[in-house]
């Protein structure tokens, strides 16, 4: 099954007043590349979350997000650093002295000093709590964003299919054109030749090597055979239940080797025409595989 790279997916878990969310965001990347956004409480289970992760997912660019929602339990987030919150008084009292002014020091004059004010350290009971929470969350996150990313897939699957078959097609009418022209090319070597040189005296065994190598080298028949065969191991590639993008992207790019070196030798109008409509096909497969996983 086809999976693209991009999707989103956000999940929930519950226990003892605490709510925790966990958002995650993927775009394509030709690696896996994990970002997170942890609370301090969470920090240490860094790695242990990059694991479940890799579980579920093998490539893209992933932003991971975790948020902490405590309001049923009743406690804040941040304490009192008490020993800043003191030596802030102590300034302010100096101040006060200093510039002989008489009025109290105030509540709201500590307070606005931010720095008093310190991240709440969780216990190791809570910690662990946090981090049973999180881990369902993520799981249940991670499936959602791969069920998003599947269902793109088989959206990138069937275009994918339409595009090869369009490449195929513009094949099959490069080959009716072709078909039978060597015999054709040929003769009208032989007669150009022979109309260049009437005055020379040319070996006419050595006359029609030359202009039967000239024609072999017109021939498109070698390419237009692996052509087919990239096309049928594309279609196949896209029917695997593994991540097949960086396969895809390599027969992608090798469709259109052949496609370019069967619009350089084919000398006729036509085939040019439908050599160009199937590059316009590739480069659309090309721009899509980058973003299937």
């Amino acid at each position: 099954m086809i999976n693209s790279m991009t999707g989103f997916g956000r999940a929930r878990a519950s226990s003892n007043g605490i709510l925790l969310h966990v958002e995650c965001k993927s775009v394509n990347n030709r690696y896996l590349d994990l970002t997170f956004r942890l609370p301090d409480a969470l920090q240490s289970k860094e790695l242990d979350l990059k694991e479940i992760v890799q579980n579920k997912v093998e490539r893209g660019s992933l932003n991971i997000l975790v948020t902490i929602d405590k309001k049923e339990t009743g406690d804040p987030k941040y304490a009192i650093n008490e020993k800043l919150a003191k030596g802030y008084k102590q300034l302010l009292d100096e101040l006060r002295h200093t510039t002989n002014i008489k009025a109290p020091v105030t509540l709201q004059d500590i307070t606005a000093f931010e720095s008093i004010f310190k991240t709440r350290r969780e216990d190791e009971e809570t910690v662990e709590l946090l981090w049973q929470l999180t881990r369902q969350a993520a799981g249940e996150a991670l499936d959602k964003l791969n069920e998003m990313r599947r269902k793109e897939g088989e959206q990138l699957k069937q275009d994918l299919l339409q595009r090869a078959a369009d490449v195929e097609e513009a094949m099959h009418q490069i080959n009716q054109i072709t078909e039978g022209r060597s015999e054709e090319l040929h003769n009208q070597l032989l007669k150009r030749i022979k109309k260049l040189v009437e005055n020379e005296n040319i070996d006419d065994d050595r006359l029609a090597m030359e202009a039967a190598i000239l024609v072999d080298k017109m021939d498109i028949t070698e390419e237009a055979t692996r052509l087919k065969s990239h096309i049928k191991f594309f279609r196949e590639a896209l029917e695997n239940d593994k991540p097949v993008g960086r396969r895809l992207k390599f027969l992608g790019q090798e469709m259109n080797r052949e496609i370019n070196t069967m619009g350089s030798k084919a000398n006729h109008s036509q085939v040019s025409q439908l050599v160009v409509k199937a590059k316009e096909s590739l480069e659309q497969i090309r721009e899509q595989v980058l973003n299937i996983e």
